[in-house]
C-alpha cells in the first residue's frame, strides 16, 4: 500500500481521486492549498504527489521547487487543466515525474501511479538517487524525452503493429525492440536479430529468406532464413536501410502475404512475424533518392518511436553512469568505485557523440583507469576528455585528424597520467618509463605539460 498525496484546490477532482486510488488499495490524503500540502508532507513523506498547478496562493511550480529542495528524491506528478507545453517543460525542469492534463483520464493516471511507484522503489534500493529513475527493461532516465519513449513502448507492445525505430548510433534502438517484444504476447517466441549492414548485399537475401542445397556457391544445404526462425515472434530488423532494393521487395511481399520464398526454390513458405525496424538514417531522404521502396516505409512506419541522443538528456546521464558501474562491477570483475559529484557533472558537459554506448564504454574506462576512489573530476579529464586546450585522451584524440596527431595526443595524455602517479617526481617517473630523464624532460617541454595547482 502507498502513501499518496493529492494536492488542488477544486474538491471534486481531491475527491475523485481519492476515491480512484482507494479503490486500487491505497492510502490517500488531501490538500486543499500548497501550504496545506507542504505541513502534511513534513508530517509525513508521501510516495507520490498529484499536485495541480493552477491554486491561489502558492501555485503549484513554487510547491514543486521547494518540495524538490528539501528532498530531492520526491516523486511528483503535475496536473493541470491549463496546460501548455511552457508549463510542462517548466515542471519538468524543476524535477516533476510527469505531466497530466485535465479532464484526467483514469487509466493515464493509473499508468503513471503504477510508475511513479516502480521509480520511488528503485530509489529507495539505491540509496536514495538524486532524481527518479527509470530503468524497465534496461532503459535507465528520468527525463521527459526517455519517459516519452517508454510510453510508447508499453502502449504500443501488446498490439501486433509494426514499429519503425529511428535514432543514431549508439542510442539504444536495440534495447527498445527487445523491450517491445518481451511485452508483447509473442515473448515466449523467438526475438531474432537481423543486421542488414553487417550482411554483404549478395547475401542478405539467403540471411533473410533462406536458400536451398546448391542455389549458390557455398549453398551445401537446406537453411531456413531469419523469417522462419523466428516464425511466431518478433523479427528486428536492424539498420533496414541499409538493405537492398531487391530485397525490400520480397521483404515487403512477406509482410503483405505472410509468405516468403527460399532462394533457389519455387515453394512459398508461410510465416507469422511481427517485424520491428531501426535505422540511424532519413529513410524520407532514401525514398527521394531511389534508394528505399515508398510502399515499404509505410508497411514499417506504422508506429515510429525517435529515440533521443544522449546530448538532448544530458540529466540522465548520472543515472546511467551508476546503471554501467553496478552492472560492470557485478558480471565484468572491475573494481568496485564510485563517482564524484564533480566528475558526474563533467561527464554530463561532454557531448557523447556515439551517446550511450558510448558511455558505457568510457565509465568501464574509468573503473579500470582510474588512480582512487571515488573517480574525480581529474580522472574524467584526463581518461576521457578535458577542459578546452586540456589533454584528455578521450573526446581529444578520437578528434585527431591524423594518425601522426593521433599518436602525439596519446602520448601527451599518457605522459601527463604517469607525472601525475609519481607526484610530478621527473626522476621516478623516468625510472618507471624506463626512460632517460633527459628525453622525459624534452617531451614535457615538447608537449608543455604543466602541473596543476592544488586548491
Amino acid at each position: 500500500m502507498a502513501q499518496l498525496l493529492v494536492v488542488d484546490d477544486e474538491a471534486s477532482i481531491g475527491h475523485a481521486l481519492r476515491q480512484l486510488f482507494e479503490y486500487e488499495g491505497h492510502a490517500v490524503r488531501v490538500a486543499r492549498s500548497g501550504a496545506e500540502a507542504l505541513a502534511l508532507v513534513e508530517d509525513r513523506p508521501p510516495d507520490v504527489i498529484f499536485l495541480d498547478v493552477k491554486m491561489p496562493g502558492m501555485d503549484g511550480l513554487e510547491v514543486l521547487e521547494r518540495l524538490r529542495a528539501r528532498d530531492p528524491s520526491s516523486v511528483v506528478v503535475m496536473i493541470s487543466g491549463h496546460g501548455t507545453i511552457d508549463t510542462a517543460v517548466e515542471a519538468t525542469r524543476k524535477g516533476a515525474f510527469d505531466f497530466l492534463e485535465k479532464p484526467l483520464d483514469s487509466n493515464r493516471v493509473l499508468v503513471t501511479l503504477r510508475n511513479a511507484l516502480a521509480v520511488r522503489g528503485l530509489a529507495e534500493r539505491v540509496e536514495r538517487l538524486e532524481s527518479e529513475v527509470e530503468s524497465r527493461y534496461e532503459i535507465v532516465g528520468a527525463s521527459f524525452a526517455i519517459r516519452w519513449v517508454l510510453e510508447r513502448v508499453e502502449r504500443v507492445a501488446p498490439t501486433e503493429a509494426r514499429v519503425l525505430i529511428t535514432g543514431e548510433n549508439g542510442t539504444g534502438k536495440e534495447l527498445v525492440a527487445r523491450a517491445i517484444h518481451r511485452l508483447s504476447p509473442r515473448r515466449d517466441k523467438p526475438f531474432v536479430e537481423v543486421n542488414c549492414a553487417a550482411i554483404p548485399s549478395e547475401l542478405i537475401e539467403s540471411e533473410l529468406f533462406g536458400h536451398i542445397k546448391g542455389s549458390f556457391t557455398g549453398a551445401v544445404a537446406d537453411r531456413a532464413g531469419k523469417f522462419e526462425q523466428a516464425h511466431g515472434g518478433t523479427l528486428f530488423l536492424d539498420e533496414v536501410g541499409d538493405m537492398s532494393l531487391a530485397a525490400q521487395a520480397k521483404v515487403l511481399r512477406a509482410l503483405e502475404q505472410g509468405v516468403i520464398t527460399r532462394v533457389g526454390s519455387s515453394k512459398p513458405v508461410h510465416v507469422d512475424v511481427r517485424v520491428v525496424a531501426a535505422t540511424n538514417k532519413n529513410l524520407e531522404q532514401l525514398i527521394r533518392e531511389g534508394r528505399f521502396r515508398e510502399d515499404l516505409y509505410y508497411r514499417l512506419n506504422v508506429v515510429p518511436i525517435e529515440i533521443p541522443p544522449l546530448r538532448q538528456r544530458r540529466e540522465d546521464i548520472p543515472m546511467l553512469v551508476r546503471h554501467f558501474a553496478a552492472r560492470l562491477q557485478q558480471t565484468d570483475g572491475v573494481p568496485r568505485r564510485e563517482f564524484s559529484q564533480e566528475a558526474l557533472e563533467r561527464l554530463q558537459e561532454l557531448d557523447w557523440p556515439g551517446n550511450v554506448r558510448e558511455l558505457r564504454n568510457t565509465v568501464e574506462r574509468l573503473l579500470i583507469l582510474a588512480r582512487g576512489n571515488p573517480i574525480d573530476r581529474a580522472d574524467v579529464e584526463l581518461l576521457v576528455g578535458g577542459p578546452q586546450g586540456g589533454g584528455g585522451v578521450g573526446v581529444g584524440v578520437a578528434q585527431a585528424a591524423t594518425f601522426q596527431e593521433f599518436r602525439e595526443q596519446a602520448e601527451r595524455a599518457f605522459l601527463l597520467q604517469k607525472l601525475r602517479e609519481h607526484n610530478w617526481n621527473v626522476a621516478e617517473t623516468a625510472r618507471a618509463l624506463a626512460m632517460p630523464r633527459s628525453n622525459l624532460y624534452k617531451k614535457i617541454e615538447r608537449f608543455g605539460l604543466v602541473r596543476e595547482r592544488a586548491d
